[in-house]
């Protein structure tokens, strides 16, 4: 086949501008739990506590995860514009959500390793104390939750496609739009959700400790504490499994089940002035934004009106696609 020069079509609009929000948000939830961190070691030192410095090294570990979130929003937005960056710079925030992801893998075995040797090897411990830092755990991370889910509904969304109709296109692919108008098309910051994924560990973390440690204090279940502390390594590891999988399903570039792939199969199958449909064959669509997607669209058609500016016409009202490369291939060319 000998296929018309592909068009290539980009509006005028980066590929993503950024989560303002979020960025924001990460930043005051590290600087919370950095002062947390710094002052639980520094007393318990002051005070030779155990259960206080053992708190803050671990208070240090989700510092260290949520600074890397917020220096990925930093290198995303300072490379926004270098033109090395084919499709922008979005990926970089991915990068530190998968990176964040694998350290809550580690952080669920060391919690499991621990537990385990607390269960061959009881210690007595001090309750007080230990619940006092694991109430003062659970309210700075509780105050984090809400600020991070705060910046997470004030983050922009996907497009709205009931808002198509101000581009004055054929709607007869109405169906599609209204479709498409209920689907999670992934726009959900899946950095910010990193972040938010170790303060709500953390948290469920605390409350776990401090059920363990009443009922120790209380009843004196010494082992209650390291059980507790395998059912949240237990919680850890799904919850980081599913935050590995979003991640890697973007870096990998595995977006052809995505529901966008179907609609633009639709828009070229459905098109009302095409009474012989394109076929296509070869379709390539993967996510380079929040919201985003690029595409490459080849089809065969012997219908002489159906060219690449008429198909990427078709794919418009679709704001998703801001990259889509069209090839049209003639039965004729064939032989």
């Amino acid at each position: 086949m000998s296929p018309e020069s592909p068009q290539y079509w980009t509006p005028n609009h980066s590929f993503d501008d950024g989560n303002v929000a979020g960025e924001r948000g990460t930043r005051i939830v590290l600087l919370i739990t950095a002062i947390t961190m710094v002052v639980e070691i520094a007393a318990g030192w002051w005070f030779n506590s155990m259960a206080l410095l053992a708190d803050g090294w671990h208070m240090s570990s989700h510092t260290l995860a949520i600074g890397l979130s917020a220096l990925a929003y930093a290198a995303a937005r300072r490379y926004a514009d270098d033109p090395r960056f084919a499709f922008g710079t979005w990926k970089i925030e991915i990068l530190a959500g998968f990176a964040s992801a694998i350290f809550l893998i580690g952080v669920a075995l060391a919690m499991v390793i621990g537990s385990v040797e607390r269960l061959l090897a009881p210690q007595d411990i001090r309750f007080p104390e230990a619940i006092t830092v694991a109430v003062l755990g659970l309210v700075v991370n509780v105050v984090c939750a809400l600020i991070l889910n705060h910046a997470g509904e004030h983050s922009h969304g996907g497009h709205d496609h009931a808002g198509h109709a101000h581009h004055g296109h054929d709607h007869a692919h109405g169906h599609a739009h209204d479709r498409s108008a209920h689907h999670d098309h992934g726009h959900h910051d899946l950095n910010l959700r990193a972040a938010y994924l170790h303060v709500v560990v953390d948290a469920a973390t605390s409350v776990l400790a401090i059920v363990a440690l009443l009922g120790g204090m209380l009843y004196g279940w010494n082992w209650l504490d390291p059980v507790m502390g395998i059912v949240g390594a237990v919680l850890v590891a799904r919850w980081s499994r599913g935050l590995l999988r979003d991640t890697g399903r973007v870096l990998l570039d595995r977006e052809m089940d995505h529901p966008v792939v179907a609609e633009i199969r639709d828009a070229l199958a459905s098109h009302p002035h095409w009474p012989d449909a394109p076929r296509i064959v070869d379709l390539h669509v993967w996510r380079v934004g929040r919201n985003r997607f690029a595409a490459i669209v080849s089809v065969l058609t012997g219908d002489p009106t159906i060219t690449p500016t008429a198909i990427k016409r078709a794919l418009a009202p679709h704001e998703e696609l801001i990259h889509v490369s069209v090839e049209v291939n003639r039965p004729q060319d064939a032989a």
